[in-house]
């Protein structure tokens, strides 16, 4: 009987456009990393573009975007058109900043995963990733 090997979740947590406040995304990585998953941080000022081939490159379970710029109705479905043109349907694409409620919902409805509000408790945002990856990448 062979062992079973079982790798951690990949998550690439990027801020995308001209927002330069990056200390949500650095504690999210820092948190995420802390509940055992591998985390690239792509740093500030990447494009969709950019973010879905890292993603892409780095065979990642989830990409976790933050922004503060209020272009979130222009990324999220800029990033979800690029997965869907990548073939990479099988990436959660989830999220967080400021975000009005009904912007969340409309995301949502697109194929965005749940998108978190300033203040969410970190072990809420790890253990969504955790279950969407179970429920949707078997390993």
């Amino acid at each position: 009987m062979s062992p079973s090997f079982h790798r951690p979740i990949r998550v690439l947590v990027a801020k995308v456009g001209l927002d330069g406040h990056d200390r949500g995304a650095k504690v999210i990585a820092a948190s995420l990393r802390d509940a055992g998953m591998e985390v690239i941080y792509t740093g500030l000022r990447q494009t969709p573009e950019m973010v879905v081939n890292a993603a892409l490159q780095e065979d990642v379970d989830a990409i976790g975007i933050s922004i503060l710029s209020g272009a979130h109705m222009t990324v999220f479905p800029r990033v979800l058109a690029l997965l869907k043109e990548k073939n990479m349907t099988d990436v959660l694409l989830t999220g967080g900043g400021i975000i009005p409620q009904d912007d969340m919902q409309q995301l949502q409805q697109m194929g965005v995963g749940k998108l978190f509000s300033p203040g969410t408790p970190t072990k809420e945002i790890a253990g969504y990733i955790t279950g969407w990856v179970k429920s949707n990448r078997p390993f």
